[in-house]
């Protein structure tokens, strides 16, 4: 003890010239850890910054709210009370779809609703891209519909649940008509079924192994060759 006290003067100022020399480590950085997320490798935030923003499937698809209805269900010691969502979507240029779904509040019906529409849309060839190529029926259950192309200007003539699905699906001019059971369900079913049957000349014509224009041009009277093969050519579905 008396050895370590009576250091001189000399043989301090070595050792602390040393500490005073060694490099200062720097103001924020932890020693032991590698800031290894600024160069964006490993488990850093760079790599999640680095990371493209996923593109959500169906963005731009139009979402029509048909029906919701109150519904409950019997259990032990009393009802349990919930909702049901029909929907219809669709992207404007001949697919549509729709759904139904359950839950206990009205958003998480219609999210579950809508996703069911978005797995079952069906393919509608359009005449010109607003019409239908030709008239068709359709039903379900004791719901009874019929479809009818009409000109340009007509716009569409349809009430309640057949609206939806023709905004949806991209129509401008039809005339319709339900007869029968006015259920929205029903109604939705029996549109989906008369549109689930529409044809068109170009798959008409490759079914027959013929050309479009021979098509065409049976039903036409004085029609000229080269006005029968302009109507062809406009064909696109």
């Amino acid at each position: 003890m008396m050895a370590e006290e009576n250091k001189t003067e000399a043989e301090v100022a070595p050792e602390a010239a040393a500490e005073s020399a060694a490099p200062a480590a720097p103001e924020g950085k932890k020693e032991g850890r590698s800031n290894r997320g600024n160069d964006g490798k490993g488990r850093g935030r760079g790599r999640r910054n680095d990371r493209k923003p996923r593109e959500e499937e169906g963005d731009e698809l139009i979402e029509k709210l048909v029906h919701i209805n109150r519904v409950s269900k019997t259990v032990k010691g009393g009802k349990r009370f919930g909702f049901a969502a029909l929907v219809v979507v669709g992207d404007g240029q001949g697919r549509a779809g729709f759904g139904h779904g359950k839950a206990r509040e009205v958003p998480e019906a219609i999210n579950k609703a809508t996703a069911a529409a978005k797995k079952k849309m069906i393919r509608v060839p359009l005449k010109e891209g607003r019409t239908l190529h030709h008239d068709g029926n359709g039903r379900f259950g004791a719901g009874k519909v019929t479809l009818r192309s009409a000109p340009a200007g007509t716009g569409i003539i349809a009430g309640g649940p057949m609206r939806a699905v023709f905004e949806s699906l991209g129509v401008a001019d039809v005339v319709t008509k339900s007869v029968g059971s006015s259920n929205p369900y029903n109604m939705i079913r029996a549109t989906f079924d008369a549109l689930d049957n529409q044809t068109s000349p170009k798959s008409v014509a490759q079914r027959r192994g013929k050309k479009i224009a021979d098509l065409l041009g049976r039903g036409s009277d004085g029609a000229s060759k080269a006005e029968v093969q302009a109507d062809a050519d406009a064909v696109t579905e």
